[in-house]
């Protein structure tokens, strides 16, 4: 199977050179999002009114995709009210760290630890094998920066990264102002389904929510 969407989302957001994440807090919760997604476009899940549910549990084929199914089906078993925003909230750690571990065993980003100070452990995740990253910016540049048409699964990382405000993720020398109309225009989802559309808009208002509350606990 092909890198996830979460995956990509990570990528993205990891300094090559570094190995850290940029703008993390925006894009654990988009990872997450992106595995959702990945799963609705898999016809696993469904999400109906912003609500979560599991219509399919067989396998995947993808190892990620598999645990973040059965965490989904475990958790909306039990919750009470299984919304998106509710996952994302739950899941983001797990999904991140998976992420990461996925994109380790498949030799894209290797970990490096060390300790600050001698005494707090400190992870990063430079760059091992290029070319992943190299297609998927690729595959960005030719839809949102010179109109080809998209494939489902490209759309739905655009919609994604405009939703949390990531566009710098995507095109970090490109000037916001210029990327944004196009990615707006493919995130309005006439692209997907009835069910995947209703699964992209819940996320992005969650995002959109999500966002807004980790921006008033930073100021504050």
């Amino acid at each position: 199977m092909p890198v996830t969407l979460g995956e990509e989302i990570m990528l993205l957001s990891l300094d090559d050179e570094s190995g850290q994440a940029k703008d993390r807090w925006a894009a654990g919760w988009t990872v997450t999002s992106g595995l959702l997604l990945e799963l609705a476009l898999a016809e696993r899940v469904r999400v109906d009114g912003g609500a979560v549910e599991v219509v399919d549990s067989s396998p995947t084929g993808s190892a990620l995709l598999d645990g973040v199914l059965e965490r989904i089906d475990a958790w909306a078993r039990s919750s009470r009210s299984p919304t998106v925003a509710g996952w994302l909230r739950k899941d983001r750690g797990k999904s991140a760290e998976a992420s990461l571990a996925s994109l380790c065993a498949q030799g894209i980003v290797t970990e490096e630890s060390h300790r600050v100070l001698g005494l707090f452990p400190v992870r990063r995740y430079p760059e091992a094998d290029g070319a992943a990253e190299r297609e998927l910016r690729g595959r960005l540049a030719a839809v949102v920066l010179e109109g080809a048409e998209p494939d489902d699964r490209t759309s739905g990382l655009i919609a994604l990264l405009h939703g949390a405000g990531l566009h710098r993720l995507a095109f970090p020398d490109v000037p916001r102002g210029e990327v944004e109309p196009r990615m707006a225009e493919i995130a309005d989802g006439q692209w997907a389904g009835d069910a995947v559309r209703d699964g992209i808009r819940a996320t992005q208002a969650a995002l959109g929510v999500l966002a807004a509350s980790a921006a008033v606990a930073a100021v504050s």
